[in-house]
């Protein structure tokens, strides 16, 4: 499911928007400020900002800008929602990195239109990621180690896809638990610890020496991208799923 960042300070458009893409089946998460807006995308990881530009602390163009230039975010769609009307905006705004460029006031249909349109040319994630003996079925939330299905709970497989779909990069504590709990919840940094020893006693040969979800001192966690990981797409993959 796809997860939508909006930075709109009107509250009204805000709370009509959060209802409408949520019930259009999108995650969603956002703020009213432009205040930590960078942040707030590199704890979410968002597949679509929907950005206005004249918010009250901040240039939304700016914030922009700084999506583009960052290693992590560069690639993430950026659709303006502003008054400015003029040509000379529109084309400022498409020059500094926005996909697209809605002028207020504007239909919501058209909006989550156009949203649908910027998701109908993303790739769609491996349907099967592997790694050595390890082998994770999206489609079927299942996972298999040496060919013999595990008993994974949902916040487990969760985890175990998060961490696997991103080899090698290390993930603090608190970043894993925004990705794979959400930012609204009630749990603590003692939960990841809990839930990887859990997961390492299914996954790993030998849970006190593990071979694919290490520790990494100081920092937290990371899946081993040197344990034979791979992404397998879903039409490679359709045969390969016991």
């Amino acid at each position: 499911m796809k997860k939508i960042v909006l930075i709109e300070d009107d509250a009204d458009l805000f709370a009509l928007l959060k209802y409408n893409l949520e019930k259009e089946g999108y995650f969603f998460a956002g703020s009213q400020t432009g205040k930590g807006a960078i942040e707030l995308c590199k704890r979410e990881r968002p597949d679509l900002v929907i950005l206005d530009i004249m918010l009250p602390d901040s240039d939304g163009l700016e914030i922009c800008k700084a999506i583009r230039s960052h290693p992590e975010l560069a690639n993430i769609p950026v659709i303006f929602l502003t008054a400015r009307a003029t040509e000379t905006d529109r084309i400022v705004g498409l020059e500094l990195g926005a996909n697209d460029y809605i002028v207020k006031p504007f239909f919501v249909r058209e909006l989550i239109a156009r949203i649908k349109i910027q998701f109908r040319g993303q790739s769609q994630p491996a349907r099967s990621l592997k790694a050595g003996s390890l082998e994770l079925d999206r489609n079927a939330c299942r996972v298999y180690l040496a060919g013999e299905e595990l008993t994974l709970t949902a916040t487990e497989f969760r985890l175990l896809e998060f961490l696997m779909s991103r080899p090698g990069v290390v993930f603090s504590r608190e970043q894993l638990l925004n990705a794979v709990w959400g930012h609204d919840r009630a749990v603590t940094d003692r939960t990841v610890d809990v839930y990887v020893l859990r997961l390492r006693q299914k996954v790993e040969q030998d849970p006190a020496n593990p071979h694919y979800i290490r520790s990494v001192r100081g920092f937290g966690y990371s899946f081993n991208d040197s344990a034979g990981s791979s992404a397998v797409t879903a039409a490679e993959g359709a045969s390969s799923v016991g």
